[in-house]
């Protein structure tokens, strides 16, 4: 599934199977998933920090088996299952597709026994996000952490390893199924977005010692933390109030094999939930993207 210019809509497309260079793996792509960085690449919104190579195929996300090695590649044989996130320098391959060659050294893990192709595709970029944002701010035992976009993809796994550190987290979510779900993955409070001030206040009246910023206004979420709190935002906003002690840090996946493997094993091991709240076939990945930007609870797959 592949757009062919800025502005074009994302089609079926055939293209020639990929050449996996020296140092990359080919992999036949069983399942991907829709993240909100596929949006900003369809939007031609990353035109000046990525080179886009059309037909720009989309999927940051990809899950399934390795069918050939490059010439350099040591570790890695056909045959076997892995996942990871597509890190080309260039925006052209991704993982909406039945085939995909990627980096052998970076990106890329194997998938344990248990965890299956298609949540091992729902959870490469956004665990991997959310892990490096919950690192940021550290969270200790008993330390209260809001998370704004907590229904999200990276909000429903940051609620999870949060609550493993031993915080209590609040989490922003509707009243109903949205409060069920992220109450059921490990928070302690759920807040409206719309009344996130006073809901957070009656909560913790001093303010929150962390915040994670995955979605919503960042100043609103900054507001809320007490002297002395962290920040981290996925989406790149740093706090600029003087007279504040907060320690802002802008937050980047970072999905090393390390980290992916170490997801992926909790994730295997029971110790962490991949919430899969639908899966499309790749002939509807517009409909995945459209019903993505309705608000989603969980992740949304794609299956190849």
């Amino acid at each position: 599934m592949a757009f062919t210019d800025f502005g074009a809509d994302l089609a079926a497309t055939d293209l020639p199977v990929p050449e996996p260079g020296p140092d990359e793996v080919l992999v036949r792509v069983l399942a991907s998933s829709v993240n909100g960085f596929d949006l900003g690449v369809l939007g031609g919104y990353l035109k000046g920090s990525y080179d886009y190579e059309f037909p720009v195929v989309l999927g940051k996300d990809f899950a399934g088996t390795v069918t050939a090695v490059g010439a350099d590649v040591t570790g890695w044989t056909p045959g076997e299952d892995v996942f990871g996130v597509v890190m080309r320098p260039t925006l052209g391959q991704g993982g909406f597709a039945e085939y995909v060659a990627v980096s052998a050294g970076y990106g890329l893990a194997k998938i344990p026994g248990g965890l299956g192709h298609t949540r091992a595709a729902a959870l490469g970029l956004a665990g991997t996000a959310a892990l490096n944002a919950v690192d940021a701010v550290a969270p200790a035992p008993g330390e209260t952490v809001l998370i704004s976009g907590a229904t999200g993809g990276v909000g429903s796994f940051a609620v999870q390893l949060a609550a493993a550190r031993g915080a209590r987290v609040i989490a922003t979510a509707r009243p109903g199924a949205e409060t069920a779900f992220v109450t059921g993955l490990g928070a302690t409070w759920a807040v409206d977005h719309t009344d996130l001030s006073g809901d957070v206040r009656a909560i913790a009246p001093g303010g929150v010692d962390a915040a994670l910023h995955l979605a919503g206004d960042g100043p609103a979420v900054a507001a809320l933390l007490a002297d002395g709190g962290r920040l981290a935002s996925t989406l790149h906003y740093t706090v600029d109030e003087p007279g504040r002690d907060i320690k802002a840090t802008a937050v980047m996946a970072d999905p090393n094999p390390d980290t992916l493997a170490r997801l992926a094993a909790d994730a295997a091991e029971g110790r962490l939930r991949v919430p899969v709240a639908r899966s499309y076939p790749l002939a509807e990945a517009a409909r995945a993207l459209a019903d993505f930007t309705t608000g989603t609870v969980g992740k949304l797959a794609i299956t190849i």
